[in-house]
């Protein structure tokens, strides 16, 4: 054999060699991944699927240990933990981190705005998916949101509320900055509350009343043993969005073929968690008046009222920080956008309709200061 022959087939063995070495290279990624949520609270769902999802699709490259909440650290760390490489990827919701940032309150959810089929197009055709980079960028992260539950399911308590008048002096556990702001000016005031700490509050008295989640999760939360009451429907959070929060080191050390199966993984997870949060929130209505509990609606009248509030304080909170300003600037232009089609296509549209919602011009003039 001629040293031509023989180079080429050395560089031939040389390359497959480094190939394999690549592959078991990327083959021995693993990641730890934990939540916010503690096993009894339903939500971990949404992070388990998606986990389970990435080690089917990815899992050849990459495994995912994924650890209930509290298992490893306090849910309060999770951010941090990711951020400084601690572990590769925790699940959360946005809001949690409001006080970092005011930004994260309506990557979470929004008051009296949009519901799930909304945070769906935005997140996927209207620029949302960008601004949750834009955000959790800032902290070395990459965000992929997983998760979408449709309207939350309103407070509950052991005193009934009829009407916002109802909320003059009461304490009520609710989450979100936009959302305690909202409940300021009906005359209640805000606790904050870990999920795991609700049951008891209630039962004891601590709260008058609390919000946590969907009908399916709060029923499996044990609330309909503790809550005789039930407030409707669940303005404060009108929709939630949850995802995973990764490591931008961890992230980077992907190849591009991975990276876009976990995106894929994301996408799937956040298109089947709308329909199972549907379902769990219809059989766990079902489940509370089978249980006796008494279902008070808020008029047409009192929900007016509190998107008047609301619209008040998105232009106060978009007029106080300029990355609040640009998030809810993209969702309202989105749903002036998509009322070209939406408002005609009623009743067999999939998002909500409103005539009344905060003013662009105000927005944008926050956002010129």
């Amino acid at each position: 054999m001629n040293k031509s022959a023989k180079f080429a087939l050395t560089g031939l063995a040389t390359g497959i060699a480094l190939a394999t070495l690549s592959t078991t290279v990327q083959a021995q990624e693993e990641w730890t991944m934990t939540t916010t949520w503690p096993d009894n609270l339903d939500l971990i769902q949404i992070d388990r699927h998606w986990a389970e999802l990435v080690n089917k699709l990815a899992g050849d490259e990459v495994q995912i240990d994924f650890r209930a909440g509290g298992t490893l650290m306090p849910g309060t760390e999770v951010f941090d933990a990711t951020e400084t490489g601690s572990i590769e990827a925790a699940g959360d919701w946005p809001g949690y981190w409001a006080g970092r940032s005011p930004a994260f309150s309506p990557l979470a959810t929004t008051t009296s705005l949009f519901n799930g089929v909304d945070y769906l197009n935005w997140i996927m055709e209207w620029g949302g998916w960008e601004l949750y980079q834009e955000v959790y960028g800032q902290y070395n992260m990459v965000y992929l949101p997983y998760g979408i539950t449709n309207n939350e399911s309103g407070f509950r308590g052991g005193t009934p509320i009829e009407s916002i008048a109802d909320l003059d002096g009461k304490r009520l556990r609710l989450s979100g900055r936009d959302q305690g702001r909202v409940l300021e000016e009906l005359g209640g005031s805000q606790v904050t509350l870990a999920g795991g700490e609700i049951y008891q509050a209630i039962e004891r008295g601590v709260v008058d009343g609390a919000e946590f989640s969907t009908p399916g999760v709060d029923y499996k939360a044990g609330f309909s043993e503790v809550a005789d009451y039930w407030s409707v429907p669940g303005w404060h959070q009108s929709a939630s969005v949850f995802g995973v929060m990764i490591n931008k080191d961890a992230w980077d050390a992907l190849s591009e073929e991975t990276q876009e199966k976990l995106k894929i993984a994301a996408e799937a997870t956040m298109a089947w968690s709308l329909a199972w949060s549907e379902r769990e929130s219809t059989e766990g209505t079902v489940k509370f008046k089978e249980d006796g509990t008494e279902i008070n609606q808020l008029s047409d009248e009192d929900l007016a009222e509190i998107q008047k509030i609301t619209n008040d304080v998105i232009v106060q909170g978009a007029c106080e920080d300029p990355m609040h300003a640009k998030i809810y600037h993209s969702m309202i232009s989105y749903m002036e956008h998509y009322a070209n089609w939406r408002d005609i296509s009623v009743p067999y549209n999939m998002s909500r309709v409103t005539d009344d919602l905060p003013s662009l011009d105000e927005i944008e003039a926050c956002m010129e200061e």
